[in-house]
């Protein structure tokens, strides 16, 4: 490649990196490498995480909606992004779709979550949030499930059936034993919680989502002072968490 070639791809990279740009906020900070599997080679990545991040600093009141449809034996998700919670249907930045099958080696790991997350990426990737990267979102399902804090250590506890010995008349009384729950990850529960639809007069029928992009200090209120519902409780409080988490 010549000297000139060489220059110009510099600054059309330059042009790029400037699209979406956030004063204060430099997004190759955030970028992870990972080997290409043909090549051998080491590049950089944007997670999903920071592609979201990235975003709501660029559209405080914009929008992600997704959802996730079984497919098979696998989950099949889409994800639309939008400049803001009130734009029309079809008035989105960018969408993409992505699906994600169960991983043998990684039971604890939710195909509906994955596929969603890896939905998302692609999205924001799309809408301009990681185009000066090699990839930005999560495409590489050997990796991402570790990075993006999905992955949980395989249920240890013994969950064999065990006979049990039982008089004659109490028979019909079937003994089982209960699987153990997988613990949310905060993602997991931040992304119910903002689904949640708002009962209270105010905000009534809109989601918790879009009440914190307009309204952040009702859902603080919500966490700390409400006293109402638990459910929406807890769901405010997971909010804010996720919020303190990415601030920081």
């Amino acid at each position: 490649m010549s000297q000139n070639n060489s220059n110009d791809k510099t600054a059309m990279l330059a042009e790029i990196a400037k699209i979406n740009a956030v004063e204060g906020f430099e997004p190759s900070v955030f970028a992870v490498d990972y080997t290409d599997l043909t090549t051998g080679e080491v590049r950089k990545r944007l997670p999903v995480m920071t592609q979201i991040a990235w975003f709501r600093m660029k559209y405080p009141e914009g929008k992600i909606a997704v959802s996730a449809v079984p497919n098979g034996d696998c989950f099949v998700a889409t994800a639309k992004i939008y400049p803001s919670y009130k734009a029309g249907e079809n008035e989105f930045l960018a969408e993409a779709t992505a699906s994600r099958a169960p991983a043998a080696d990684k039971p604890s790991v939710s195909a509906r979550e994955w596929a969603q997350t890896a939905a998302i990426g692609v999205a924001l990737r799309n809408a301009g949030f990681g185009l000066q990267f090699s990839v930005a979102g999560e495409d590489f399902s050997e990796l991402a499930p570790d990075e993006l804090g999905l992955l949980k250590p395989a249920p240890t506890a013994d969950t064999t059936f065990v006979p049990v010995a039982v008089k004659e008349e109490e028979k019909t009384t079937a003994v089982v034993t209960e699987m153990p729950k997988r613990e949310l990850t905060l993602e997991e529960r931040y992304q119910e919680a903002i689904g949640l639809v708002c009962p209270l007069t105010k905000f009534a029928g809109r989601t918790l989502g879009d009440v914190a992009n307009v309204e952040p200090g009702f859902i603080k209120w919500l966490a700390e002072k409400y006293t109402g519902d638990e459910k929406l409780k807890t769901a405010a409080k997971d909010i804010c968490e996720y919020a303190k988490r990415q601030a920081a």
